[in-house]
């Protein structure tokens, strides 16, 4: 249930069995010589309105643009200030608040979120009770980073050990593949490619990763192995939905 294809009705009357709506979240930045600059976002989405139909939760539409001034050297990326984000998760959450939604779950697609988001919910739950909302002692809100689910890891070790690496990954770019197939990319990949370096500012990490990736191999990527990653996140994560759902 898209919460962009429904009326106002369809939401009041859904508030009355659920307090829950599932929030996707990504990126707009770079992704290596064949990873596509919406990959955080594809592949958020995707498993969000996967788990969606799963559970029968609404999907809220997809915050594309996220945390990543440190890609913003490489042309293409757009980024929000950590402040701004948390702004926005803010103004997401109270307007949601104010009409009966309690439980926030945010399926994230970019580890460079992780950080703001969760400052983010931080202010959220100050900023609610200085409004004297309602609901504002029900709200919970929680991160599910479906690339750190423990079947998507598992899986990405065993189909690519230390080539996974951790950005431009060859399991997101499968995913996107396997998503997206009409817009599979084929570059030229270094079989050097650099890892382990600190995150400072946007300049420092284009001199030190000038390609983009960081320690991966994306050329493994297949969308089979991308169908392998949706199906496997959709399943660990519609259960996390719904344990989280059923907290007190």
């Amino acid at each position: 249930m898209l919460l962009h294809l429904t009326t106002w009705q369809e939401v009041e009357e859904y508030l009355q069995t659920s307090p829950g709506i599932i929030l996707p979240i990504g990126s707009t930045e770079q992704h290596g010589p064949t990873g596509l600059i919406g990959t955080d976002a594809i592949c958020a989405e995707a498993i969000a309105r996967g788990v969606g139909e799963e559970t029968k939760a609404i999907v809220a539409p997809t915050i594309n643009v996220g945390m990543a001034l440190h890609h913003t050297a490489f042309p293409g990326t757009i980024s929000l200030r950590p402040s701004t984000l948390i702004q926005v998760i803010r103004d997401y959450i109270t307007s949601l608040t104010k009409v009966g939604f309690t439980k926030f779950y945010f399926i994230n697609g970019h580890g460079g979120n992780i950080a703001t988001l969760k400052a983010a919910f931080s202010e959220t739950y100050a900023h609610l009770e200085d409004l004297q909302i309602a609901n504002a002692a029900k709200v919970k809100c929680h991160i599910a980073n479906w690339f750190m689910c423990s079947s998507v890891y598992k899986l990405a070790k065993e189909l690519y050990s230390e080539q996974e690496g951790s950005h431009a990954t060859p399991s997101e770019v499968a995913l996107t593949q396997y998503i997206y197939p009409e817009a599979i990319k084929q570059a030229p990949l270094s079989p050097e490619v650099a890892s382990g370096h600190r995150i400072y500012s946007a300049a420092d990490f284009r001199a030190h990763y000038p390609d983009g990736r960081m320690g991966s191999n994306p050329a493994l990527a297949t969308p089979e192995h991308g169908k392998q990653f949706y199906q496997l996140a959709v399943k660990e994560l519609s259960n996390g939905y719904l344990e989280f759902l059923n907290t007190q």
